[in-house]
């Protein structure tokens, strides 16, 4: 009985040891890495560019002009969404008018390369998107590969 005891009040101390780990970003960001370059390695993209903060991005189109953008920057686009796997996530068939500073940080890197009527691809780590939590249809920790246009940029904000 006493050995019973014993071995009972390890498990319980034992138990309250463990910890759960925590969401750590930098490791999920090397995570995402190499998901984003065997993707990019088993599609042939041979024209992707690394972001200096790890995303990475294939412009088709950089459009023209010289707008400087800023977090209030209103951006009119037409955008298609999908996760490594092929799935595609649903999206508006009609442009949308974003704020920049409201955005997921990816796009945030990845507005400011093109100009208005550019395109530009970004695949993007979960950490500049949504990190460990689910969004709709899209996976915690999912990262996600955007084709975006965009069709028009303001200084002001967007209203919606």
């Amino acid at each position: 009985m006493r050995k019973l005891v014993l071995l009972l009040i390890a498990a319980i101390s034992l138990a309250g040891c463990k910890k759960n780990d925590p969401y750590n970003a930098q490791k999920q960001l090397e995570a995402d890495e190499q998901l984003i370059k065997a993707f990019i390695a088993e599609k042939n993209i041979t024209n992707a560019q690394r972001h200096a903060s790890g995303m990475y991005y294939v412009i088709t189109s950089p459009g023209a002009g010289n707008f400087q953008y800023t977090q209030s920057s209103g951006v009119q686009v037409k955008y298609k969404l999908r996760l490594l796997n092929g799935t595609e996530i649903e999206q508006p068939t009609d442009p949308v008018c974003l704020t920049l500073g409201r955005v997921i940080p990816g796009w945030q890197y990845g507005i400011p390369l093109i100009q208005k009527g550019g395109k530009i691809r970004l695949l993007i780590p979960s950490v500049y998107a949504y990190g460990p939590n689910p969004a709709g249809a899209i996976p915690a920790n999912s990262v996600l590969d955007f084709d975006i246009e965009v069709l028009d940029v303001s200084t002001q904000p967007c209203t919606n």
